[in-house]
């Protein structure tokens, strides 16, 4: 597929519609080098990825639903139910996660913002090798616990979990903003 039909038709798998197969290991060390092949201005490559498969997918869902208990103890079971499944649908979740490197003639938000693009340039690798993704972040991408438990630094920030997988059913389309909507000419 050429790049401009693969962009067009790019679409988010719902994680809870990802499954078995995922990516080999092979396929996956391929994905995370396609993400890194983003704009970086002064080559900081302010990102790190955290790869998060098999069992610990289910620790990890284990651990958000004790934290939000911890933060509310009358949360509602179907709530605490779906924080410790929330990572057991795709065979793979990889957390990005910014590094950013404060003081640097770099501003900090051109380096959060390469770093969505590792998100993105992720996606995509994925849906050209015929897996389905969905880049998420919810509550636990900003509870300092978490973060802490997954070993982030008190300055990095996560910016995403892309859970990867096969789709397992097809993906509707949903509506997209028009481009008369977001288009303005600029005439001095």
């Amino acid at each position: 597929m050429t790049p401009i039909p693969a962009l067009a038709q790019r679409r988010s798998v719902p994680s809870r519609q990802l499954g078995a197969p995922g990516p080999t290991d092979a396929q996956t060390r391929s994905l995370l080098e396609a993400a890194l092949r983003v704009p970086d201005h002064g080559r900081l490559a302010p990102w790190r990825f955290l790869r998060i498969e098999g069992d610990a997918r289910h620790t990890l869902g284990e651990r958000l639903a004790a934290r939000a208990l911890a933060l509310d103890a009358n949360a509602p079971a179907a709530a605490i139910d779906k924080d410790r499944q929330r990572f057991s649908f795709a065979p793979l979740v990889v957390a990005v996660i910014a590094t950013p490197v404060e003081g640097h003639k770099v501003p900090v938000i051109e380096q959060l913002l390469s770093g969505g693009a590792v998100c993105f340039a992720l996606l995509q690798a994925a849906q050209g090798l015929g897996f389905g993704a969905q880049w998420l972040t919810g509550w636990a991408a900003y509870d300092r616990v978490i973060l802490d438990g997954l070993g982030l630094a008190a300055h990095e920030q996560l910016l995403g979990f892309i859970h990867i997988g096969t789709p397992q059913g097809e993906v509707p389309e949903r509506l997209r903003p028009s481009l008369a909507d977001k288009l303005t000419d600029w005439t001095p």
